[in-house]
């Protein structure tokens, strides 16, 4: 399939994914049935005026989700992918991970290392500063959809409960990595390597999916949580890996 070069090519692709994914009730169509629904959401609020620049926005839009996209065909071939990638995907091959962790892993790996790429290949060297305050508004969109997805998550993993009495709130337990956090690092990172030659970037960007993977790791285990996880892990979540991607599909 041609790689996407419009948004709405990549919530088309994005939608084959999901049905592929729902097909085979694997657990990678979790984080694309998330992901299609902040693609849809930046698409509706590119058409309502929520940006200077409609279709810069665009092509960050689509340089952004090709990362994922190259990933996800990359990993399906057997090819090499980036850590954080390779970390998250391999994930998905197991059921001893709740769906939160899934959806972390994938943003982790999206965020923390993809978007700070995009960003500076948009608008590169001195251009990357006119990119500053649309994104930002990135996160006002996102906003938007966090307490719906939050409601759905407590649908799919009703034990969510006992999480928050251990951990005070399901909010604390992903705290480290809020949406507005990670896109801030994102954007320091941008600033790096806009100015940088391929060399130099392939180079820093090596040492991010590092560091990127490593945070991920540490999504796989959270320090302190050892034990309510294990409780967690033993039981089954409500819903059928379909179901649930059904659920973080509904738009």
């Amino acid at each position: 399939m041609p790689r996407p070069t419009r948004i709405d090519e990549v919530i088309e692709r994005l939608g084959s994914i999901i049905g592929e994914c729902r097909a085979a009730r694997s657990r990678l169509g979790y984080f694309p049935a998330l992901y299609k629904r902040v693609t849809v959401a930046v698409r509706d609020g590119i058409a309502g005026g929520r940006f200077d620049d409609g279709p810069r926005m665009e092509r960050l839009d689509v340089v952004f989700a090709n990362r994922y996209l190259d990933a996800f065909d990359a990993w399906a071939a057997g090819r090499p992918v980036t850590r954080s990638w390779a970390l998250a995907f391999e994930a998905a091959r197991s059921p001893q991970r709740v769906v939160l962790q899934h959806l972390l892993l994938g943003m982790n790996a999206h965020i923390n290392l993809d978007l700070g790429i995009a960003a500076a290949e948009v608008a590169p060297g001195p251009a990357l500063a006119g990119l500053r305050g649309d994104f930002l508004r990135i996160n006002t969109v996102l906003a938007e959809l966090t307490g719906e997805v939050k409601g759905q998550l407590t649908a799919i993993w009703p034990l969510i409960g006992l999480l928050e009495r251990a951990a005070g709130t399901a909010d604390d337990v992903v705290a480290e990595f809020s949406m507005s956090r990670a896109r801030d690092d994102a954007w320091d990172f941008a600033q790096v390597l806009a100015p940088r030659g391929p060399e130099a970037r392939a180079l820093l960007i090596g040492v991010r999916d590092h560091w990127a993977a490593a945070f991920g790791r540490i999504t796989l285990e959270p320090p302190g949580l050892g034990e309510v996880l294990a409780q967690l892990l033993a039981m089954d979540e409500a819903a059928s890996v379909p179901d649930v991607i059904d659920i973080l599909d509904r738009a």
